[in-house]
């Protein structure tokens, strides 16, 4: 049985006034006049994202691989699963694994859409979807001009400890494998 949620009460805002406050080739920021729920004038500022955001757990015997990399915007490194942007038009599952390919050298013969979320929801309107790859074959990897990656395989059960102790914090990678350590608790995995 699926769990349902009653409807929501539609939108409470009444936009007055939008305008781009800020453009670049990965996102938009919009500044909406709008009047808030209680009546009262108000500003929303919204991240539009160009590309969708899509993660790809690498999954085999138990072990799952994560990726290492300089954030710039964190200002420190950061552990992930392999995770990158699907430009309008781009089949998702296409992304998971041309993202795999290019951070970690991996092929995978089977790739399972296993999470979708929003991340930031109240500031914007990035989506994330995240697939589960199997049947992994080894390659070379060829990342981006702008990643300097390290590749590292671990347990599960490793991954779990690392979002628990707060060493892996990327948003995705924490869903991802929260998701996975449940399937696998449910025999699902």
């Amino acid at each position: 049985m699926t769990a349902k949620l009653p409807p929501g009460d539609g939108n409470p805002f009444e936009v007055i006034t939008t305008r781009t406050a800020y453009a670049n080739d990965w996102i938009r920021v919009f500044e909406h006049q709008v009047l808030k729920p209680d009546g009262s004038p108000g500003l929303y500022g919204v991240v539009q994202y160009r590309n969708r955001a899509v993660g790809v757990v690498p999954y085999e015997n138990g072990r799952l691989w994560l990726v290492g990399q300089w954030r710039f915007p964190l200002g420190h490194y950061s552990w992930e699963i392999p995770e990158g942007g699907s430009p309008p038009g781009e089949d998702l599952a296409a992304t998971a694994r041309r993202e795999l390919r290019e951070e970690t050298g991996l092929e995978a013969a089977a790739l399972e859409l296993i999470l979708e979320m929003h991340l930031s929801n109240s500031v914007s309107d990035e989506y994330a979807a995240v697939f589960l790859a199997r049947g992994l074959t080894r390659g070379e990897a060829a990342p981006e001009d702008t990643e300097r990656l390290t590749v590292h395989d671990v347990s599960l059960d490793d991954a779990y400890e690392l979002v628990c102790a707060g060493t892996i914090t990327d948003a995705i990678s924490v869903a991802a494998i929260l998701k996975l350590m449940l399937l696998s608790r449910d025999g699902r995995l």
